[in-house]
């Protein structure tokens, strides 16, 4: 791959899209590209077809999406349903109709059955329904997974999805409303900590288990997927290994000191018992994740430390 080839970055502000963008200068790619929300809407389909017109990419990377954890999918279901599906097949259709032959869609790990046997595999796709509490923005993804499939069949090129397992990281969303669990576990438990210790309520029961990845471990699978020409259409990026949300807990309130009492609210719903990805299709390619857990944990958590004023939406 030659490091002057022009890479288009979908969503390159985010948690995941900077991650790669950095992972990609770090090798010595040059001619990054990027634009803000604000720059250009991706729900839009004639500022994204003016777009692919005017800078020609040669390799797309879609890390753009509307995100959010379990309150946010379930009171949000119709922007998270249709914004997405919006985004992707704007950059999706917009790529092949350029003529792009290099196409990384990043989907989660979301898209497969509520109940398909542990761990996850790339087969399990469509064989059953869906976990309800964010069934919208899973559909979404299913459909971009699918288009890029399609995209492939018909045509060809080198269009390919990755499903990451539960990300976190640097650059991550911390807004208690629209956060994933983990980077709203390590800001109650620093809020607590800055308040006497006091208690930190936690959603459901503490059993299900979760698998967690470093996102520049995620950003590293997507250089392998640039660099490479994967054979198939879909590859399952994560650990391979779960814990209990209980010892998710215990961990981030050892890293961030807390040392106040742990409640578990037992009404509010538990989600998906658990979700661990066969990623040994990545694994047989070469690729496979370096980043601890908790060492993982501690690097998000010194740089929300030395962030705090200026992440947004954490309003401390």
């Amino acid at each position: 791959m030659d490091t002057s080839t022009k890479i288009y970055i979908a969503g390159h502000r985010g948690m995941v899209g900077s991650a790669v963008w950095r992972a990609l200068e770090k090798k010595g790619y040059t001619n990054l590209l990027g634009r803000t929300s604000k720059e250009l809407d991706l729900r839009n389909q004639e500022a994204v077809k003016d777009f692919y017109t005017t800078e020609k990419p040669v390799i797309v990377i879609d890390a753009a999406a509307k995100v959010g954890g379990i309150l946010a999918n379930n009171d949000f279901p119709y922007p998270f349903l249709m914004e997405n599906m919006q985004i992707q097949n704007n950059l999706i259709d917009g790529a092949l109709k350029s003529g792009v032959n290099k196409f990384i869609f990043l989907g989660s790990s979301c898209i497969y059955p509520k109940f398909a046997p542990q761990p996850l595999k790339e087969e399990y796709l469509l064989t059953d329904s869906l976990e309800p509490t964010n069934e919208w923005y899973a559909i979404a993804k299913i459909t971009g997974v699918k288009s890029c499939q399609a995209i492939r069949k018909q045509f060809s090129k080198d269009y390919v999805s990755l499903m990451p397992t539960n990300l976190y990281g640097t650059h991550d969303n911390f807004d208690l409303k629209s956060s994933h669990v983990l980077p709203a576990m390590l800001r109650k438990f620093h809020e607590a900590k800055n308040n006497n210790n006091s208690e930190v309520v936690l959603w459901g029961s503490g059993t299900p288990m979760r698998e967690f990845l470093f996102v520049d471990d995620m950003a590293e699978a997507v250089v392998y997927a640039l660099e490479n020409e994967l054979p198939e259409y879909l590859y399952n990026v994560g650990s391979g290994k779960d814990i209990t949300i209980k010892e998710l807990a215990e961990t981030i309130q050892k890293i961030t000191g807390h040392t106040g009492q742990i409640v578990w609210d037992a009404e509010k719903p538990d989600g998906t018992s658990r979700k661990l990805m066969d990623v040994s299709k990545m694994k047989e390619l070469g690729w496979q994740y370096s980043t601890e857990l908790e060492e993982g944990i501690e690097k998000t958590y010194t740089w929300f430390l030395e962030n705090i004023e200026s992440i947004k939406e954490v309003k401390m």
